[in-house]
């Protein structure tokens, strides 16, 4: 039977500009989805006051109004006069399958009456395995709450979910519900490969690291929950003992003031990159390490992999599944600071095994953490009867 040809309305509460896990998983299952001749519509939230409504790359993006909260992180729907048109505009369109990524957002319970109301599928797509945090007791009970509150709605209009790893899947048992199964967040491996061939910037010339140096990376949002804090002291320890490790941060987040108060001739930030340069960064690291404490399954990790970096992470979310046991990579217990640098040395110590749990973990991620392999289980859904 052919999955060619259907039509699939993506909601993401958050999308690009905006730059993030979710927002990068959105891109490329519609991406891909849209290679294998499908037509997909992403709704997201209208948080960088853009235009309502453009075309990305041949995908169509409606950008519904919202109010900003927690400085961008949590938009809340604003079901205005522009919402209304643009909801009138989307209900005369008929998708095959209607996508929601993550639960507690307002826009997701948007995305599962949409659905409801066109009397087409829905699917909700699980993101994490924790819950939201604003390192603030009070606000992170708040979060719970509504977060609880939302999931309850959800799991009245939506009844199929899944998660971008079997990780997620277990936090979804929090919330009593009992997942269909992983759509494992991925890499475009082809694309990635191809950057690797052309000329690209040179991270460790720009950085002043000599050819001899061993470059430790990590890219993603600058949250204190990734655990940077933890990572930098740990690297500023190390070099002590050995000046010729460094230590490269990518990106933007809560904490960029904070990091570059921290920056010094081995601890060097960035900044944002452009995808092109996160894959020349990376290119050129021997170590990438994710000290998080909340994961799905993190695109950094696996973008890491098909550049061959050494992982080392925490056990959250699908690190596990990505390395099954200690010859793939490093997964430690928790991210305190003693462990962090505890781990840092041990594997700083032990290039042999560096190296031969990069060519693993590569051929793991080949085989089961691809878009191709992702967008034909979306296909296969949409099948379903």
């Amino acid at each position: 039977m052919s999955t060619k040809g259907k039509k699939y309305c993506i909601f993401s509460a958050q999308y690009f500009p905006h730059l993030g896990g979710v927002e990068r998983y959105t891109y490329n299952l519609a991406k891909f989805l849209g290679k294998h001749g499908n037509e997909v519509v992403i709704v997201t939230s209208n948080v960088e006051g853009l235009a309502a409504y453009e075309v990305m790359e041949g995908i169509r993006v409606y950008r519904v109004p919202c109010w900003s909260l927690l400085a961008g992180r949590y938009p809340f729907l604003k079901p205005d006069k522009e919402f209304r048109k643009i909801n009138r505009i989307l209900m005369r369109m008929k998708f095959d399958l209607v996508i929601v990524n993550t639960r507690f957002y307002p826009h997701s319970v948007y995305g599962a009456w949409f659905a409801r109301r066109q009397k087409t599928r829905c699917i909700m797509i699980d993101h994490g395995t924790g819950h939201m945090t604003v390192h603030n007791k009070i606000g992170d009970a708040a979060e719970q709450i509504v977060e609880h509150g939302l999931t309850a709605v959800d799991k009245i209009l939506c009844k199929d979910y899944y998660g971008v790893s079997m990780a997620c899947m277990e936090w979804l048992k929090h919330f009593h519900i009992d997942g269909k199964g992983a759509l494992y967040n991925a890499v475009d491996l082809d694309q990635i490969l191809e950057l690797q061939k052309g000329p690209c910037r040179d991270f460790r010339r720009e950085c002043g690291i000599p050819e001899n140096g061993i470059v430790i990376s990590f890219t993603g949002r600058l949250l204190k929950e990734k655990g940077i804090y933890q990572l930098i002291d740990a690297v500023k320890v190390i070099r002590k003992s050995n000046p010729l490790v460094y230590l490269l941060l990518a990106g933007d987040g809560d904490e960029e003031d904070g990091v570059q108060e921290k920056a010094d001739e081995g601890v060097i930030p960035v900044g944002r990159l452009e995808f092109t340069d996160i894959v020349a960064m990376l290119k050129q690291t021997d170590i990438f390490c994710l000290p998080s404490d909340s994961e799905g399954f993190s695109t950094s990790l696996l973008e890491a992999a098909s550049c061959g970096c050494y992982l080392v992470t925490t056990r959250r979310g699908g690190a596990g599944e990505l390395l099954p046991d200690g010859s793939f990579g490093t997964i430690m217990e928790d991210n305190r600071p003693e462990t962090v640098l505890k781990t840092m040395q041990q594997v700083l110590d032990d290039p042999e095994a560096r190296k031969s749990g990069i060519a693993k973990t590569f051929e793991r991620l080949k085989k089961n953490f691809t878009w191709d392999i992702t967008a034909q289980k979306v296909e296969k859904i949409a099948e379903e009867k």
